[in-house]
């Protein structure tokens, strides 16, 4: 059939009455070609299919068609329609809900990862939102379409009007500058989807703060048959930021015969920089640091030294030293801590009241936490809401303002952990005036109460649940019924009671 033979019967077709995707069902050709045919040929055809009534014999059908088979999409091709127009007729009949309706592929990716969160499978949630369960594994899987081609996450394209799919090996990498002058990775990503949906450059340079020759640069050095890759010009914008250098040493024999004259008269890589620098005070050539040096003793794969002259070091070493011995410990945070060795007496045996031990308990994947503090004499709880996260800024705020409720004389100090929500302590101390002792790593049984009442409150916030959830009603609730639970250590008493008493007395 040539063209002017299809392009007629096409036309004969929608004259007739039928929609664009039924009339190339008959021709047997692609559908994006017969809407590409009418649009270039006969404009006017498309708006006058677009402006098509709907007759009762098409609602009729489509209600027919659907009650049998339950699929939206084969009621609309039964009765000739596209399936946002069968699936308002189905609405209308009281047949599909009319939340579901879905305006575009957009929303209908966001309709169907909906459904996925409440349980639906895959294959039902594509045919609730109108689309083939193949493309509902691809947004699954993150992979796109463009035309012919279906791009997937790690770059690698596959295109079915090719004689065989292609591939290229792509490797993830990050900007050296994310948000600077170099286009990062995700900048990239941004480009990319940017000329998939026929955006303009100066668009896409707007949305990622960036030059349109930039963008154009970009766009034509890296695509392949008209298809942009991000991950593979991410890849080669790495490897060509590479500048690999010859060391110094190697390259400038005049320096390196300095460099090892002074050491064979016992002098330090420091000693040697800095008198480099007095003898030839306007030789730029004449210049190493003392590091370069030492690199050039310790890894012969940058040296240029002799190894004979690595005997010259006062140390005598032939590598490097770490500055700490592997059994110590850096220091946690900027701020010194004051370790639980150096707590008072008093504090350990309980005989005075208004000492505290604290904790997080951590929800679903460590996102969300509810602080809990401890009194060690009277084993009173408090919970600490945490509703926007745990991080130091945020545990100090929630610390102060529980604190804030106790008397003075019950706020003697606190022990916690070495955790990360605690790197705001000394500022929690000076706005208190108690004391954060900190206990030794992975040593819970030194905070003994705290972790006994985590385990209790684990009865009311299982592991794996999200906390935020959980408002301060929920969080003082549960607080009275720990403190409200009598205790053997307390002789019976209820924490609640022994505090009640302290408070009063």
């Amino acid at each position: 059939m040539s063209f002017s033979e299809e392009l007629e019967a096409l036309v004969r077709l929608i004259d007739a009455g039928s929609s664009v995707s039924v009339a190339a069902a008959a021709l047997g050709i692609s559908v994006p070609r017969a809407y590409w045919l009418v649009r270039e040929n006969r404009p006017g055809l498309l708006r006058r299919v677009s402006r098509t009534l709907l007759t009762d014999e098409h609602r009729a059908l489509v209600v027919e068609e659907f009650s049998s088979s339950g699929s939206i999409n084969k009621a609309a091709g039964v009765a000739g329609l596209s399936h946002g127009a069968a699936r308002r007729i189905l609405v209308r009949a009281g047949l599909v809900p009319a939340e579901t309706m879905v305006a575009g592929k957009t929303d209908a990716r966001e309709q169907f990862f909906t459904l996925l969160e409440q349980g639906w499978s895959k294959d039902a949630a594509s045919r609730e939102v109108g689309v083939h369960p193949r493309t509902g594994q691809d947004w699954v899987k993150g992979i796109r379409k463009q035309g012919n081609r279906r791009i997937h996450p790690d770059g690698r394209v596959v295109d079915y009007r090719a004689p065989s799919g292609y591939s290229r090996t792509m490797k993830t990498s990050f900007s050296l500058d994310p948000g600077g002058r170099f286009l990062s990775l995700a900048d990239r990503l941004v480009i990319a989807d940017g000329v998939i949906n026929g955006q303009s450059l100066t668009a896409i340079a707007a949305q990622v703060h960036k030059s349109v020759s930039t963008i154009s640069r970009e766009v034509r050095a890296h695509s392949v048959n008209g298809l942009y890759l991000p991950h593979q010009a991410d890849r080669d914008a790495a490897a060509a930021r590479v500048r690999p250098k010859a060391a110094k040493l190697l390259t400038n024999s005049r320096l390196r015969a300095a460099v090892e004259h002074g050491l064979e008269r016992r002098l330090s890589p420091e000693q040697i920089s800095r008198r480099l620098v007095k003898e030839h005070p306007g030789d730029e050539n004449m210049r190493v640091s003392h590091e370069t040096i030492y690199q050039a003793l310790y890894f012969q794969a940058r040296g240029g030294l002799k190894r004979e002259v690595q005997a010259a070091l006062r140390s005598g070493r032939t590598r490097r030293k770490p500055q700490r011995r592997a059994d110590e410990r850096t220091s946690r945070f900027t701020s010194p801590m004051v370790m639980i060795s150096e707590r008072p007496a008093e504090v350990a045996d309980r005989a005075v009241p208004g000492h505290w031990e604290g904790d997080l308990i951590m929800g679903s994947n460590n996102k969300s936490a509810i602080g809990t503090l401890v009194e060690r004499a009277t084993r009173y709880t408090m919970l600490v809401h945490l509703p926007h996260g745990h991080d130091a800024e945020r545990v100090r705020d929630g610390l102060l303002e529980v604190i804030a409720t106790l008397p003075a004389h019950l706020r003697g100090s606190l022990t916690w952990d070495q955790g990360s929500e605690m790197a705001r302590h000394d500022q929690i101390t000076m706005a208190t005036d108690m004391q954060i002792y900190f206990c030794d790593p992975a040593s819970p049984w030194q905070r003994g109460s705290n972790e006994n009442t985590n385990g209790l409150l684990r009865q009311y916030f299982p592991k794996g649940t999200d906390l935020s959830v959980y408002g301060k009603e929920d969080l003082e609730h549960v607080a009275q019924e720990l403190n409200g639970r009598p205790r053997k250590t307390l002789d019976w008493d209820t924490p609640a009671e022994r505090l009640r008493n302290l408070i009063t007395n």
